[in-house]
């Protein structure tokens, strides 16, 4: 049967062998095809993501240090998070497109190079507008990392891909939680000169993330020994109309999810404070708890493996909304407990999100990556400015009251195809 005119086509080109790039030729093409699941390969870019998105953490937590030494204004700090915000999401598109093309084995490695010297500057930094371009590096650091760092994830996880997306955010999310911890441990002191500590990070990442990128090199070279042969550009598994309409509804499901993250990220401890009058420390245990939480997206990798995409995607944005609309009735304890369950359940939605996508475009999967991490990046940083702005015009009340019902975009999933391939059937 002759499939419909618009199957069979990339999304951003014609049809054909040239529609699939060159990193793409190298990923397996169903998992009956697919080679052993290299463990190692997927525990080092986790690793390497959680040093990565442990100095990202870190540069929130250093606020108040910088603002007490170089006398810096809110407004200042504000425009510190957007040089950060700005490199770390506009440029991962871009990354990814010219990766897509032009594989980097080692641009894991090249991006904590960036990342390094964002932090030595940062410790050496004296006006704003150093720290400014700190900040800005260390955002273009995670630019490079990411979207190369996800194929990587994807090549060596022998049609695992639920699993190695998983099991990579998984590292970036601890790293996520654990920069303020580290903060407060080595900054005791609070002086500027302490953050030179952190480029022991950094350093760890490249030695760790340049073999990675050997092994990455070695895939290369072994698909070119073999002639370079490009297997059939993979269709699409939908309609272009179908998939242009899936991925705005992907779009509006990471909307729903990471700007319920800002809220419980930036506001949580004042929440807390505000409502229970807990002590500032307390409330910080309590935002590492949530924070922890949020590293339970192994979860919804291989669920989504051996169900489904769709029925995790279903069950973690929607599926949570519950439990965020009970939080801001519910008493102290029980606060506690809602925010463990809802960072498990809400987390494990972005690898899910993440792979569903990449498979509706199969030959641009460092584009997909790109734009899913920038686009996370980006809502992160315009959801706390937003979220804060009405904090002071409305109460943090009504910021967590309003917020509660975002989940509830959940049932856009109803749109989104099923386009996992069936079981092949048992003879």
């Amino acid at each position: 049967m002759t499939p419909p005119p618009t199957e069979g086509r990339s999304l951003l080109a014609g049809d054909g062998e040239r529609n699939e790039s060159p990193a793409s030729r190298l990923l397996p093409q169903s998992p009956d095809a697919a080679p052993a699941t290299a463990l190692r390969i997927i525990l080092a870019v986790s690793a390497g993501h959680l040093l990565n998105d442990t100095i990202q953490s870190l540069l929130p937590a250093i606020y108040p240090l910088l603002k007490a030494e170089l006398g810096l204004t809110f407004a200042q700090i504000g425009l510190i998070t957007l040089a950060f915000q700005l490199t770390a999401s506009l440029l991962q598109p871009l990354v990814g497109i010219y990766t897509d093309h032009r594989p980097q084995p080692f641009s894991l490695a090249i991006g904590m190079v960036f990342t390094l010297v964002g932090v030595v500057l940062l410790s050496l930094a004296d006006t704003f507008a150093a720290v400014l371009g700190a900040a800005a590096l260390v955002g273009l650091g995670s630019s490079v990392f990411h979207p190369e760092a996800s194929r990587v994830a994807r090549l060596a996880s022998g049609g695992r891909h639920g699993f190695a997306q998983s099991l990579f955010q998984v590292g970036g999310n601890a790293g996520s939680a654990l920069g303020p911890l580290l903060a407060a441990v080595v900054l005791v002191h609070r002086a500027q000169s302490q953050i030179a500590w952190f480029a022991l990070v950094p350093l760890a990442g490249i030695a760790l993330l340049a073999r990675v990128g050997r092994w990455y090199r070695a895939q290369l070279a072994a698909h070119h020994a073999e002639g370079g042969r490009a297997r059939p550009a993979r269709p699409l598994p939908v309609s272009r109309g179908r998939v242009i309409g899936a991925l705005a509804v992907l779009i509006v499901l990471i909307f729903s999810k990471y700007f319920y993250l800002a809220c419980l990220g930036s506001y949580y401890t004042f929440f807390l404070i505000h409502k229970f009058a807990v002590s500032v420390r307390e409330a910080q245990l309590y935002l590492f708890l949530f924070l922890a939480a949020v590293a339970g997206t192994i979860i919804g990798g291989p669920v989504g493996d051996r169900f489904g995409r769709k029925y995790v995607i279903w069950g973690s944005i929607l599926g949570v909304a519950p439990f965020t609309i009970a939080l801001p009735y519910a008493n102290l304890f029980w606060t506690g407990a809602l925010s463990v369950v809802i960072g498990v359940v809400l987390a494990s939605a972005f690898s899910a999100i993440i792979v569903y996508a990449q498979e509706l475009i199969p030959s641009r999967v460092g584009l997909v990556s790109g734009l899913f991490f920038g686009f996370a990046f980006g809502l992160g940083g315009i959801g706390s400015a937003l979220l804060g702005w009405f904090a002071d015009h409305a109460g943090i009340d009504t910021v967590y009251h309003m917020c509660s019902f975002l989940p509830l975009l959940g049932l856009l999933t109803v749109f989104l195809p099923q386009i996992e391939r069936p079981a092949a059937p048992t003879r």
